[in-house]
């Protein structure tokens, strides 16, 4: 706990520009006596003496008072801007799971603009648990994700909802379908997600479906994932489906949505502490919802 109070900083620096007690009482608002006991008081806290006080003459710093005086000013003004912040002094953060941002973050930070335009906009990009503390500690407003790793302290509204997709070679068996369910991935060799909470929700989601699993791989990238079901290390399963059926080192590999009712998985909007939410996250909301 702090034993210097703001109200003490405040009367030092008054004394120190004016030069005198009695100058500085009225300037404050406080009587002489009880000024010149708070400015005692933070002399002996401090265990050195701030003014020399001598009869006659006006009250001056010591070499201590003015590197004092210096940093009081520093704490008042600190302490004056947090109470003068505002939540319109700083950009409105839309966050986004990362795998999804190349698909939805773009397109979403364009339409707020144009809903709000004399509001400036920025983008972060996480994993769950970085946008859950990122959003709980007021540096990300409103993300856009899977519901996944955020407990009922948030607020939370589905947006679409998404199936995943496997990844294999060219020449792998299941290239003869034109979709899968889940269940025809026993026993066949997995690359997932290296994510933990990611790698958590296709582990249960699989086991649910009585698949047995073999993982073989573990990718902290979906382009590594791809990569690796192109080149026959196994079978990629992803929520995340870029257009394209060439790998990143150019490796083709073919595509094959999973149609399983249950792998279904809502896409949201996100957001801290909804029962104080900042208006303007509201409406972020609506804005994106209904577009």
């Amino acid at each position: 706990m702090l034993s210097i109070s703001l109200r003490q900083y405040e009367y030092v620096i008054a004394v120190a520009d004016v030069g005198s007690m009695t100058e500085a009482a009225i300037a404050v608002n406080i009587s002489q006596p009880s000024l010149s006991v708070a400015i005692k008081d933070v002399e002996a806290k401090m265990g050195r003496k701030i003014f020399a006080r001598r009869k006659g003459s006006a009250t001056k710093l010591t070499p201590f008072g003015h590197r004092f005086v210096d940093q009081a000013r520093k704490v008042l003004e600190a302490a004056t801007a947090i109470e003068q912040a505002s939540d319109t002094a700083r950009p409105f953060v839309l966050g986004c799971f990362e795998d999804l941002a190349p698909w939805y973050l773009t397109k979403t930070l364009a339409r707020l603009s144009d809903s709000f335009p004399t509001t400036e906009f920025r983008a972060y990009e996480g994993r769950f648990t970085q946008l859950a503390t990122e959003m709980n500690e007021g540096r990300v407003d409103l993300a856009i994700t899977y519901d996944i790793g955020f407990d009922r302290s948030f607020g939370r509204r589905t947006i679409m909802q998404v199936s995943p997709v496997v990844f294999v070679a060219v020449d792998h068996p299941l290239v003869a379908q034109s979709t899968i369910d889940l269940r025809q991935l026993n026993d066949c060799p997995l690359i997932l997600s290296a994510e933990e909470l990611s790698f958590g929700y296709i582990r249960n989601l699989l086991t649910e479906m009585g698949v047995k699993l073999d993982v073989r791989h573990k990718t902290s990238s979906l382009e590594m994932m791809r990569s690796l079901a192109a080149s026959g290390a196994g079978v990629g399963i992803s929520y995340s489906n870029p257009p394209t059926e060439v790998c990143y080192d150019g490796q083709p590999l073919v595509t094959i949505p999973i149609t399983t009712p249950e792998a279904r998985a809502d896409v949201r909007l996100v957001w801290a502490n909804p029962a104080e939410a900042d208006p303007f996250i509201l409406k972020a909301v609506e804005a994106i919802a209904s577009a």
